[in-house]
């Protein structure tokens, strides 16, 4: 294993404080409990927007944080959901009073411990806290890390989307019935040219030999669909959207928002090419694209391969796609 690290058992905190120190005028971190807040938290009278996850998958979730998407995200070790405590204290924080929403991608211990800080917060503060669940991935009915599709790229357009909403005062119903729309309305994708390695396992999660690709990977290394033989970017492109397209609820003319996600190891040059391939294959399909987003954003370490996600849009979901957003990880219109 090579990597830039000192022990690969203090990965998470070491790589909070360089983000921390990297945006003092818009975030704050405490570390104690590995939450990354937006600096101005807790904004009175806003719904409190808060998300998280295993590390690993940067820059989802602490770098959305900020104006205009999260008010916090928690932060668990490498590829391990974070507990309820964290969640719950990143909760009580980000209310102000207008009650909190969790974004949660549908992975096991992610749906779990979320419930179960709702319910402590609800308890403890009687904080009114909804929640909604990603569950794009059309890969898998099920894998080995969750009851049902797993949540991948739709999680960072719902984040984009939702925090708008909530910047702009929506409360809390309108705020979470949002979310649930966006949620349902998009597909993804994945597939991955190489494994991964996690710190503390010094080993790659799985062996992939140079001229096979796996099909519908998930985001920690999960088995995809199959492997199968390297093709060119056109036929790899065709074989992600393929399964998408036949499972959007889309009405015909309606447009999309077209994603193309990079795993962590693969350079934006193929990236741009693989969106090249996307939008002819949806020009073909007469999918107009409304909006696009092309870039590594929710990753797995240096995975080498890429996802693509397309969501169904209405006006409202393009206006607050458009509105603007400072994050360390997205920024536009400020």
């Amino acid at each position: 294993m090579k990597k830039l690290i000192n022990d690969p058992n203090d990965v998470v905190v070491e790589a909070l404080t360089g983000l921390a120190a990297a945006h003092p005028d818009h975030l704050r971190v405490d570390l104690t409990d590995k939450v990354v807040y937006r600096k101005d938290s807790p904004v009175q009278g806003k719904v409190g927007l808060v998300s998280g996850g295993g590390s690993g998958h940067e820059p989802m979730h602490g770098g959305f944080v900020g104006l205009g998407m999260l008010d916090a995200a928690c932060a668990g070790e490498v590829f391990t959901s974070p507990v309820p405590d964290q969640m719950m204290a990143a909760t009580k924080a980000v209310d102000g009073g207008a009650g909190v929403l969790h974004i949660v991608k549908n992975y096991t211990g992610d749906v779990m411990n979320f419930e179960m800080a709702a319910e402590l917060a609800d308890a403890d503060s009687g904080i009114d806290v909804r929640t909604v669940v990603t569950q794009d991935d059309v890969a898998v009915k099920d894998s080995l890390y969750t009851a049902g599709r797993r949540g991948v790229g739709v999680t960072v357009l719902l984040e984009k989307i939702v925090g708008a909403a909530a910047e702009a005062g929506r409360p809390l119903a309108e705020v979470a019935d949002l979310a649930t729309r966006v949620s349902e309305s998009g597909r993804s994708m994945g597939l991955a040219l190489t494994s991964c390695t996690v710190p503390t396992a010094g080993k790659p999660t799985f062996a992939l030999a140079d001229d096979e690709f796996e099909l519908g990977i998930g985001i920690h290394g999960e088995p995809g669909r199959e492997r199968k033989p390297m093709a060119p970017a056109r036929e790899l492109a065709e074989q992600l959207l393929e399964p998408v397209l036949a499972d959007l609820p889309r009405a015909d003319g309606q447009p999309v928002i077209a994603f193309v996600n990079g795993m962590g190891g693969t350079p934006l040059l193929e990236l741009y090419l693989m969106f090249n391939e996307v939008t002819q294959i949806l020009d073909k399909a007469g999918v107009p694209i409304a909006r696009s987003l092309v870039g590594s954003y929710i990753t797995s370490l240096e995975m080498a391969g890429c996802s693509v996600t397309l969501l169904a849009v209405d006006d409202d979901m393009i206006g607050l796609w458009d509105a603007p957003v400072n994050t360390p990880g997205l920024r536009w219109g400020v």
